[in-house]
């Protein structure tokens, strides 16, 4: 069964959320978890893959802090390469929204596709 739009958009915007959150302030991965499950209702387990790739992806390094009511956590904090990652997809996420937003609006000009052409030129 297909996945809903909703699910392919959740993943879609789920890393600007998480880089997002942490430029606000550092966090640790179930605080994060918790927030975008109250703001976009996603799973909890969804979190720790992320912010392992966006580890080894150099947008995010950690450090432990100590916890008076157990473990320490393990606290996540954005890179000058996460806060480039941040701007950029800030602004391909706006650029997008906006997109589709004058395409539902009906300001969006339809246009017909080019013609394709062979190798020899010809149009199809």
């Amino acid at each position: 069964m297909p996945e809903t739009i909703e699910i392919q958009l959740k993943k879609g915007v789920l890393t600007l959320c998480v880089l997002a959150l942490l430029n606000r302030h550092d966090s640790y991965a179930y605080e994060i978890a918790s927030t975008l499950s109250d703001a976009i209702d996603m799973g909890e387990g969804t979190i720790y893959p992320l912010m392992r790739r966006m580890q080894s992806d150099g947008q995010v390094e950690t450090y432990m802090v100590e916890s008076a009511s157990g473990p320490s956590r393990k606290y996540y904090r954005l890179t000058d390469a996460g806060r480039a990652a941040l701007d950029a997809q800030t602004a391909e996420w706006r650029a997008f929204a906006r997109a589709v937003e004058s395409v539902l609006d009906g300001a969006a000009p339809i246009t017909a596709p080019a013609a394709k052409k062979t190798d020899k030129g010809a149009e199809l």
